[in-house]
């Protein structure tokens, strides 16, 4: 038997533990902090327009309501922006990324281009719309159709940078759909890219609908050739022919399935696996809330921008799928999109 004072010592230490408990388990506070999402490109792109979207309506359901700004660090396609996460950029959920989801794609077929980077090692938070692209030509070239498009040499298209999506749409259409066309890297983002478009200095692009130029729709001043995704928004050219349906064969189509299974992750939003998992947990909890919004979602309609969230275990499911492709497919696909 324990002696009556052994006894309330224990009882003692009981109620310490309990009285201390809700310290322990309190969520983190984002209290005085600024929360950044820092974006792989240039001001006044797609990625840019989703990052501002997000930023109005996140810090609301944050623990502390904290100051969310957008900052651009454009640089390799945005994969300056996802190398930043692990290196100087701030390990305490106060630093998250919009990237390039081509970049996921490159990561698979030529790891050895961007260093190595496995998507699998960052933490998630989600994704916040699925990547419906299509590809397109300004209508004053005079093509009318995908099979003109592909009977005619010397087209110019422009991007970024290599490894990111549009980049990797080119290089498709020249491996798989025989395309010839030259390549032209660079370009600071796709406002840039809208600009050289319009001036003729290249002469159309492969890219979400979403960010396409709502003057360019309503006005035709671009004609859509093909689809990249098998599903397009109500109001865009669901008649234009989708690329597997008009592969060659089965082989081809599974490397098609290779190329742009990181599609369904079209806006993804990242931060560093070395953030707490506790905080992680807050940041994919207020990332959810945030898009739940019938604000947000009422202004990303204004703005022409599908929202299509994805939590973060589903977006991890779609990466295993795409890491875990055939080998065969895998080898053919990267073939086509080498540098070469």
């Amino acid at each position: 038997m324990m002696s009556g004072a052994y006894s309330k010592f224990l009882l003692g230490c009981a109620a310490t533990l309990l009285t201390a408990a809700p310290a322990f388990a309190q969520a983190p506070s984002f209290e005085g902090k600024t929360v950044r999402i820092v974006v792989g490109f240039a001001p006044g792109g797609g990625y840019d327009s989703y990052a501002r979207l997000l930023s109005r309506s996140m810090g609301a359901h944050l623990p502390g309501k904290p100051n969310i700004v957008v900052e651009n660090m454009p640089g390799a396609g945005s994969l300056t922006a996802v190398r930043w996460l692990d290196g100087p950029a701030p390990k305490d959920g106060t630093a998250i990324v919009a990237f390039n989801p081509g970049l996921i794609t490159q990561s698979v077929l030529e790891p050895e281009k961007i260093g190595n980077v496995n998507f699998l090692n960052f933490a998630w938070i989600g994704n916040m719309a699925r990547d419906q692209r299509v590809c397109y030509l300004w209508a004053e070239k005079g093509v009318k159709t995908f099979e003109e498009f592909r009977a005619k040499k010397g087209w110019n298209f422009g991007t970024t940078g290599v490894g990111v999506s549009n980049w990797v749409n080119f290089k498709t259409l020249q491996g798989l759909f025989d395309v010839d066309m030259k390549i032209i890297t660079g370009f600071r983002g796709s406002g840039e890219q809208r600009i050289a478009i319009e001036r003729g200095e290249v002469d159309g692009d492969c890219g979400s609908w979403s960010s396409i130029s709502q003057d360019w729709i309503d006005n035709k001043k671009i004609i859509t050739i093909l689809k990249l995704s098998k599903e397009l928004p109500p109001g865009a050219p669901n008649e234009v022919p989708y690329a597997n349906d008009i592969a060659k064969n089965d082989a081809d189509r599974a490397v098609l399935n290779v190329i742009n299974g990181a599609g369904e992750i079209g806006r993804p939003i990242i931060a560093s696996k070395q953030v707490p998992a506790e905080i992680q947990a807050v940041l994919r909890k207020a990332f959810n809330a945030a898009l739940a919004e019938k604000g947000a979602q009422d202004e990303a309609a204004k703005m022409r921008l599908p929202l299509q969230p994805m939590s973060a275990e589903e977006v991890m499911a779609e990466l295993k799928q795409i890491y875990d492709a055939p080998a065969e497919a895998v080898k053919r696909a990267r073939a086509i999109v080498s540098e070469k």
